[in-house]
């Protein structure tokens, strides 16, 4: 699609006569091409055109956005640069390339292929007098394009910038005839065409171009020099004693990333925290073996009764079920905190250590309760910097935190962090020091619980003291990548947590033990997080999803329990919970099948232990734990190790009937229908 409004180089007037030159050139030479007049500041018009003319992307084309054609100058010296001279040249060349990228980009994402060339100029790199504006353009195109293929690099969108030197439109009014003749754009063109070819993996590049040369630029940055010495201010007259060294580019550095322009930052906090001589900018490798073992400033964190409960609410707690109460009211006789709650005072003291790091996994162990009711109580957190790994695209720092109160161990945590472009320094790729995650069993989960989260969850949950932005701000969440703001990570694990701790644990938060998760993908609010629980003695595997998309949020996760002194609860509570889950998503559909009510009295040790009741006859169904305040139309009673063999297919119904393990009363021909409740449904 060859697009060309047709204006002067001074971005009057409009003419079809450039862009069908071009057409007909193509189609002499046996190729396809269709003339486009609108401006790039109309892109979804541009790309659909594209569209329209040769048929979808994904089946019939690789789309390459080829931006040579916003062409005007409106030349002028800083001072005479009006309004209009300014905003005319950002709309073309810099809102224009952003307005048709994006236009194009969801094609891209889809078909899992694109190449983007961006149109600098030597005057963005370099400056040029008299070209302010258009300076100010094309180095922002450059940004642009950088940032571009940082994002689209998972996708395969590949964006790449070139300066090119060639005669046209634009070139012929500032340079001779002659030196515009040499300088054809078909000494340009082969650089384009590799560019865009799908075996190049050249992505973020910068060229120049022109005259049959092409050369690749990069970034150089001196060695530097530190100025300021711990706990002394810094001064203009230190700047001024160092300013040959730090200008001085002997064996300069060339950073690639953000991650590579700041690794050096990190490594001069953790020298001048450690209190050693500070060098010229110390190289990764030794900065990452001098950070092992290095503490950061302890930290203090007050709360009382109200911080737990923010938090239990936070992760999704509410009144609508009684069992929460403990963790939501003060004067609850059981009143506890949630044991998850151990991450905040641990993730506070990186906050406050000057840290605010993106999160990838978490553990900790909770080694006692958490000293609440209506005192305000402290807790000191200890960080330490436990290893330093080497991923290749980056750095994962490993940070243990030992949390006290009044000088006595409260809670464990590790963070493992991971740093992007802060890599590549030959460093070890694995710890001992880490604790692994684990895949769950290859079965089908014994327990899956379905949640919701609300609109307002990360609104609510960021008053435990999270406060990134990401996840309030939209247009924060925008520079992300994300198209809202998304829900806190440690806000998913809390949900999974109380999960585990209802299905296995009876809510009680004595018996927890310990959580190790991986967090994979984000949640936006509003979602359902659907954990699936597996039983392993006394570790529940767990995995979380979002169940609108099914892609996994938690992966690799568990959770040790302390064992009972009775020897665990009841096995059948499982069964009922998922029949309970069943349900709620099936009543109305298993009312009109079953059309019965269904008791069951489960023992142990001979002795009654529970009595759930499976009401299929009113209204959307309901089960009941408890006695019933109805008639049940059959009434079984079963050991609980026996109900969950037969469940389980292990022990055949009518055998345990005949031999006294499964008794009934009422109407027995109706049995026949449980079939439709244990095996069509549960898929137990």
């Amino acid at each position: 699609l060859v697009n060309d409004l047709g204006a002067d180089t001074k971005g009057g007037g409009k003419s079809s006569a450039a862009a069908d030159k071009v057409v007909e050139e193509i189609k002499a030479k046996g190729g396809k091409a269709v003339a486009n007049y609108d401006s790039v500041e109309d892109g979804e018009k541009l790309i659909q055109a594209a569209l329209d003319s040769f048929g979808r992307i994904a089946q019939t084309l690789k789309l390459l956005l080829l931006f040579f054609l916003p062409r005007i100058l409106r030349d002028r010296s800083f001072p005479r640069t009006s309004d209009l001279d300014w905003d005319l040249i950002q709309r073309i060349h810099l809102r224009g390339s952003f307005l048709v990228t994006r236009a194009a980009w969801n094609h891209m994402k889809n078909q899992k292929f694109g190449r983007i060339i961006m149109t600098a100029s030597a005057a963005g790199i370099y400056g040029n007098f008299g070209q302010a504006n258009y300076s100010a353009a094309k180095l922002g195109m450059l940004g642009l394009a950088n940032t571009l293929a940082i994002e689209g690099r998972k996708y395969n969108i590949h964006c790449n910038t070139i300066a090119p030197v060639a005669g046209s439109r634009l070139t012929e009014t500032v340079m001779p005839p002659d030196l515009v003749a040499s300088l054809k754009p078909e000494y340009v063109s082969p650089l384009v065409l590799w560019l865009c070819h799908d075996q190049c993996q050249e992505n973020g590049g910068l060229f120049e171009v022109g005259a049959g040369w092409i050369g690749k630029l990069r970034w150089e940055r001196s060695r530097g020099r530190i100025v300021r010495q711990k706990n002394q201010p810094m001064n203009p007259e230190a700047v001024r004693d160092q300013w040959d060294k730090i200008c001085d580019f002997t064996d300069a550095t060339k950073p690639a990333s953000t991650g590579e322009s700041l690794q050096s930052m990190v490594s001069v906090l953790l020298q001048l925290e450690s209190q050693e001589t500070v060098g010229a900018n110390p190289t990764a490798a030794s900065a990452s073996a001098q950070a092992i073992g290095q503490k950061l400033p302890p930290s203090t964190f007050n709360f009382n009764h109200i911080q737990c409960i923010l938090y239990a609410l936070g992760v999704g707690m509410s009144t609508k079920d009684p069992d929460h109460l403990r963790f939501l009211y003060e004067g609850h006789p059981d009143f506890s905190c949630l044991p998850t709650f151990g991450v905040i005072p641990s993730q506070a003291a990186m906050m406050d250590g000057g840290l605010i790091f993106s999160i990838l996994l978490c553990f900790f162990s909770l080694l006692m309760k958490l000293p609440i009711q209506f005192l305000i109580c402290e807790l000191t957190s200890q960080a330490t910097i436990a290893d330093v790994l080497d991923k290749g695209s980056g750095a994962v720092i490993i940070l243990d935190v030992n949390t006290y109160s009044r000088g006595e161990l409260v809670c464990f945590n590790q963070f493992s962090v991971f740093v992007v472009g802060a890599g590549g320094f030959g460093g070890k790729r694995t710890s001992e020091k880490a604790k692994a995650v684990l895949p769950p069993p290859q079965r089908a989960p014994d327990a899956v619980v379905i949640d919701s989260t609300t609109r307002d969850q990360a609104a609510l949950y960021r008053l435990s003291g999270d406060w990134n932005p990401l996840h309030i701000d939209p247009s924060f969440a925008a520079m992300g990548g994300f198209q809202a703001p998304i829900l806190h990570g440690l806000c998913s694990f809390g949900f999974a947590a109380r999960h585990v701790l209802k299905q296995f644990a009876a809510n009680d938060p004595s018996r927890f033990k310990s959580i190790k998760v991986r967090f994979v993908k984000p949640v936006l609010p509003g979602q359902s997080l659907q954990t699936e629980m597996w039983k392993e003695g006394n570790r529940i595997h767990i995995q979380s999803k979002v169940k609108e998309t099914d892609a996994v949020v938690l992966s690799g996760a568990y959770i040790d329990l302390h064992a009972t002194s009775e020897g665990g609860g009841l096995q059948s509570e499982l069964v009922f919970e998922e029949i309970r889950r069943r349900i709620k998503d099936l009543g109305s559909e298993l009312v009109k099948k079953v059309n019965a009510v269904f008791s069951w009295e489960i023992t142990k040790d001979g002795k009654n232990a529970a009595q759930w009741t499976i009401d299929l006859k009113n209204g959307g169904g309901a089960l009941h734990k408890g006695p019933y305040p109805g008639k049940a139309d059959l009434t079984f009673t079963v050991s609980d190790e026996n109900f969950v063999q037969m469940v389980q297919g292990k022990l055949n119904p009518q055998k345990a009937f005949f031999s006294g393990k499964l008794k009934a009363r009422g109407n027995i021909m109706l049995s026949q229908k449980l079939e439709v409740i244990l095996k069509d449904y549960a898929k137990l």
